[in-house]
């Protein structure tokens, strides 16, 4: 046996105990996990700072998403105590059946066992995901970028640290792959593992997606869209516009294209132009929006469907509604997109035929966040129609088991001449 499969076999026994962990044990535990995060700060930074000293090729989104100080950490330590203060999602009953007298069926909430999570770039992840593994009751196999790794080491240590005060928690529970050459064989470990997920790269995701049997939970890509309707209020049009784009340009669900109704394009596009300029964004523009705006760089076909990262925005003239909603699903990676409009009824039909996992209307695409809808963290985002959609919090990392209580009942007497009938009746739960 292999260093890698005796790690993820040690995981799978230690979810089980996970998985029947008191909710009062996870709270207390993430409280301490919090506050040693606290306490290690000084710790951290100072492995964060090796981090960035080796780490000054890395582009720029890459960089910032690195950098941690103490404002990040007491943000981290903040997102665990929010995790730690939600429902535990493990035990619920969801739905019960009376199937015959004395035959009850109940579908009750269960976690999903190993988590294997590999991301780059982003330290903060570590205690996002690692809460959120904990309340969630499920095992934690954690491989971060190579370009993140004293971060990923000093945080793990310290939440390792935490967890040891409580005998519940098995020594297992959180582990850590540090060697890249691993990553293979933890993917091939689909017997021990239940489920990958990827936060990197739109490269990463796909090499995750093509070289595994597990079930692999993420997106490849953020190709987010705002459509400014003919009926969209011009301030708000552009305040959206600039919050989605320039809040932080390197996030997943940043906007990189905007569509604008060609009938209010001479009220909206030289506003909004003005303001991304101003911030220095690169606008790429179709050559409807060049007539009106003559001195935008070009945009060509590859920038419909580009994912920037970046202060660059490609902008886009459409002549209706159904035109927009065309082009969304065609180009976008099902992410998140939104419309602006004062249109109650464009805003429906927007929502209902966009296939995204987020569809906002007024909103800026920023919003697409697990910390934001209150899941108190996330463990990335899915752009999966399958288990879970959107931002994945709590959850999204558990599933269901029947649970099935009899008093002797045998399938014989609901079978053949003279069968027993099934009563299926649901019982309020």
């Amino acid at each position: 046996m292999n260093e890698i499969e005796s790690l993820a076999r040690f995981a799978k026994t230690a979810s089980r105990r996970l998985a029947v962990l008191p909710t009062d044990v996870k709270r207390r535990a993430l409280g301490a996990a919090a506050d040693r995060i606290e306490a290690d700060a000084d710790a951290i930074l100072k492995a964060n700072a090796a981090d960035r000293a080796d780490a000054k090729e890395l582009a720029g989104p890459l960089r910032e998403r690195l950098k941690l100080d103490r404002e990040k950490l007491a943000g981290m330590a903040a997102g665990i105590r929010a995790v730690a203060a939600l429902e535990d999602p493990v035990g619920r009953l969801l739905s019960r059946t009376l199937l015959d007298d004395g035959l009850r069926l109940d579908k009750v909430s269960c976690p999903l066992g190993v988590l294997a999570v590999i991301f780059e770039s982003r330290p903060d992840a570590v205690t996002q995901i690692s809460s959120l593994a904990l309340m969630s009751g499920n095992a934690l196999i954690l491989k971060g970028g190579r370009e993140a790794a004293r971060s990923t080491a000093a945080l793990v240590a310290s939440l390792s640290k935490a967890f040891e005060g409580f005998p519940g928690i098995p020594a297992d529970a959180l582990a850590i792959v540090t060697d890249r050459a691993h990553v293979d064989a933890l993917l091939a470990l689909d017997a021990f593992v239940d489920l990958v997920i990827p936060r990197g790269s739109n490269d990463l995701v796909r090499y995750i997606q093509g070289h595994t049997k597990i079930p692999v939970m993420g997106h490849a890509d953020g190709v987010c869209h705002v459509y400014v309707d003919v009926a969209a209020d011009t301030r708000m049009a552009v305040d959206i516009v600039a919050d989605s784009k320039l809040q932080y340009p390197a996030a997943c669900n940043a906007v990189e294209t905007v569509l604008v109704h060609g009938r209010a394009a001479p009220r909206i596009l030289p506003p909004l132009v003005a303001r991304l300029r101003e911030a220095g964004t690169e606008i790429r523009a179709c050559a409807r929006t060049r007539a009106l705006l003559p001195d935008l760089v070009p945009a060509t076909e590859d920038d419909w469907g580009a994912e920037y990262l970046a202060p660059v925005v490609a902008v886009k003239m459409v002549d209706s509604l159904d035109e927009a909603i065309e082009h969304v699903n065609r180009y976008g990676s099902s992410h998140t997109d939104a419309i602006v409009t004062d249109d109650a009824a464009a805003a429906e039909r927007f929502l209902s035929e966009v296939d995204s996992a987020g569809v906002y209307h007024n909103a800026s695409t920023r919003f697409a966040d697990g910390f934001r809808y209150g899941f108190g963290a996330e463990v990335g985002i899915s752009t999966s129609k399958l288990h879970a959609r959107g931002p994945v919090g709590l959850e999204g990392l558990v599933s269901y088991k029947y649970k099935l209580y009899g008093e002797g009942q045998l399938v014989a007497s609901y079978s053949g001449p003279g069968a027993r009938p099934f009563r299926h009746e649901k019982i309020p739960s």
